[in-house]
């Protein structure tokens, strides 16, 4: 099957809220579910994006398919994806929708720096 992408080593992907005006504007679903971003490393970006836009291309949806916290295989909708090249290699960045019933079993990183307390 040619429309999911499996991670087959690894931890469970970190999962991150997405506060960017754009996403919003992609995605229209008759589902609930939260809009959020993952960073996966991989050894074949391009080849991978090439299987996210020819899935798309036939109006079919492309899963990102993986074990959660506890063990259980979860999928979601990926709804963009993007290649970038770092110094560690390259890296897919995936846009997802997150439905409420996964996001229990799932690390959600969340930015709980304040400005604030960094005053000397």
């Amino acid at each position: 099957m040619d429309n999911k992408i499996t991670i087959i080593e690894g931890p469970t992907p970190t999962f991150e809220n997405v506060n960017a005006n754009w996403v919003e504007s992609i995605c229209e679903t008759a589902e609930p579910g939260c809009i959020m971003v993952t960073n996966l490393r991989t050894m074949n970006g391009a080849g991978l994006l090439e299987r996210c836009h020819h899935t798309w291309s036939q109006c079919d949806t492309m899963y990102l398919h993986y074990r959660n916290t506890i063990g259980l295989e979860e999928r979601v909708p990926i709804i963009a994806a993007e290649c970038v090249d770092t110094e560690e290699g390259q890296k897919l960045v995936l846009w997802v929708i997150m439905p409420p019933a996964n996001r229990g079993h799932v690390y959600i990183q969340t930015d709980d720096y304040d400005d604030d307390d960094d005053e000397d």
